[in-house]
């Protein structure tokens, strides 16, 4: 074997053993899903849960949003001061609520949040009762790994992956800035891990994974 011949096969060799070991780092069993064709960042197997929308008008402009813990919901009876507030799902995904008790709201639309308020208040303690509900801030998304400041950040309308970097102080020297993965729940609620680009948009509740480049 030639000199030449002998350089380019480390080479292929060195490249192969890295790969390798670049596989090995990645010790998290969490399943991976592609996203979806059109870029809206949805996973192919996750329940759709409504794209980014304001804070205050969710309930109009996103009625397929699925409540989850931390999100923090207005709710008005007509004519009932004390039954009228704003009301936090907790990390259980249930919503304390007056004279109704406990309410399993992790999972429900703002709308099935209302029916279930509504036949539970009557007839036992109001005659028609008028509920009206809306999603005031919504659960926050969470950025861990190679940024300067990790950690949970207040969801905003249209937030991207880099929007979310750049919240977190930026990725550090060590980051990989072109894929990423998002975790989040599946419609099983099964945790998975969703590829994703720098362009890609949260959801709520996200968590977005910056990963250590190894060359």
């Amino acid at each position: 074997m030639s000199a030449q011949e002998s350089i380019a096969f480390l080479r292929r060799r060195g490249l192969l053993v890295a790969m390798f070991a670049l596989a090995a780092c990645d010790s998290d069993t969490t399943p991976i899903v592609q996203e979806t064709a059109d870029g809206s960042g949805e996973s192919l197997h996750l329940a759709p849960t409504g794209g980014p929308g304001g804070s205050r008008a969710a309930s109009t402009r996103d009625p397929g949003y699925k409540l989850g813990p931390n999100d923090r919901v207005r709710i008005i009876v007509f004519g009932q001061p004390t039954l009228t507030g704003e009301f936090t799902v907790d990390g259980n995904g249930t919503l304390s609520y007056p004279l109704i008790g406990n309410i399993p709201a992790g999972g429900m639309t703002v709308g099935e949040l209302q029916q279930t308020i509504t036949r539970k208040l009557e007839p036992d303690y109001l005659v028609n009762p008028s509920v009206s509900a809306e999603v005031v801030t919504r659960r926050p998304f969470y950025v861990i790994g190679e940024v300067q400041k990790p950690g949970n950040y207040p969801y905003v309308t249209n937030m991207t992956i880099l929007n979310a970097v750049a919240m977190a102080g930026g990725f550090t020297y060590r980051a990989r800035k072109n894929d990423f993965y998002i975790k989040r729940l599946d419609k099983s609620g099964q945790m998975v891990r969703v590829l994703a680009s720098s362009g890609t948009v949260l959801r709520p509740g996200d968590t977005l994974e910056v990963r250590e480049r190894y060359f």
